[in-house]
């Protein structure tokens, strides 16, 4: 019993050992690459294990590329010569795509395009799709514009849609702009071509006029697209933006007039108010000094300043004048 047990843990162990032997040591594969002609050495391999890069993407990619017929240009010496491991070991570690890598370069050979290893890893790492780029070289890309609203000089409002065509530029695809920069300056683009027309009628004439203004204007610039052809597919009239404004300027200043008048309004009613109550004041006065006139009367009357005679006289001055009053306010009712 303790036999069969020892037996069946040797077969385990040596199942297993032959598992991770062939793990670490990929021989079916070693013997595929060199079948294939592509140089790599079985230790390369086993490195390539320890050092966690799947060796079947390397040596696959590797094959692919000595089928195409693709050769690297040294960086030093500047002579081309054949892919190494560790050319597509050195981009797998960075953190690059391999076989999107080698597909941008077999397709850029073979349509003509100088697209280097060098330059094709950069742009891979810098997050672009660089297979992409190299189908835009060779199918140039159409991109539509956003409606862009644009008023001419006459204050007519015009709603301009464009379509871009454009090509990749590979040697501006690692830090240049993208298809948003071109869209935003093919829009500022409509925008000034738009307002330099004196009339928005010569627009709607010629909406080429606007196309050729726009990129004559060399809105690829610092992008990594080189614009090829701007059409105009699409113009229609808004609304009149001049008379609107004059409109809203017009209603403007009517409130700030209504504001003005308000405020003299209010300004003559406060002044009323102000002459109401003097003239109260002043009544008052009057009324007060009149009530003090008896009590002078009968002062003077003590010390002997006015005499009986005196006061009379002063009564028949006073009836006497009352008389002419109203015969003056009789005579003024008649004219009337």
């Amino acid at each position: 019993m303790v036999s069969s047990l020892g037996l069946i843990i040797s077969i385990i162990a040596v199942i297993v050992g032959v598992l991770v032997f062939f793990y670490f040591v990929p021989i079916n594969l070693w013997i595929t690459a060199i079948f294939s002609g592509v140089r790599v050495g079985l230790l390369e391999l086993i490195f390539m294990r320890i050092r966690k890069v799947p060796p079947s993407i390397i040596v696959n990619q590797m094959i692919t590329a000595t089928k195409a017929g693709l050769t690297l240009e040294d960086e030093v010496s500047k002579i081309k010569r054949q892919m190494r491991s560790s050319d597509l070991e050195t981009h797998y570690l960075a953190g690059g795509d391999v076989p999107l890598v080698i597909k941008a370069l077999i397709s850029a050979e073979k349509a003509n395009i100088n697209l280097t290893f060098r330059q094709a890893t950069a742009i891979d790492l810098a997050g672009r799709d660089v297979f992409e780029a190299v189908q835009i070289s060779v199918n140039p890309k159409v991109i539509n514009t956003p409606s862009v609203a644009a008023v001419a000089a006459d204050g007519i409002q015009l709603m301009a849609k464009a379509r871009v065509t454009i090509r990749a530029n590979i040697q501006q695809l690692v830090g240049g702009a993208g298809e948003e920069t071109i869209l935003a300056r093919v829009g500022e683009g409509i925008v000034t071509s738009v307002g330099s027309a004196a009339s928005h009628k010569e627009v709607l004439q010629d909406p080429d006029k606007i196309s050729k203004l726009v990129l004559g204007r060399g809105l690829d610039a610092g992008t990594a697209f080189e614009i090829l052809s701007i059409d105009i597919a699409d113009v229609d009239v808004g609304t009149n933006i001049g008379a609107k404004l004059q409109t809203d300027q017009a209603a403007a200043d009517l409130r700030v007039a209504e504001a003005k008048a308000e405020e003299r309004r209010a300004m003559a009613v406060a002044l009323e108010q102000e002459m109401t109550a003097k003239a109260q004041e002043a009544r008052a006065k009057v009324i007060e000094a009149e009530a003090a006139i008896p009590m002078a009367i009968a002062e003077a009357f003590k010390k002997g300043q006015l005499g009986l005679m005196d006061y009379y006289k002063f009564q028949n001055i006073e009836a006497d004048t009352d008389m002419r009053n109203s015969i003056a306010g009789s005579d003024k009712n008649k004219k009337e």
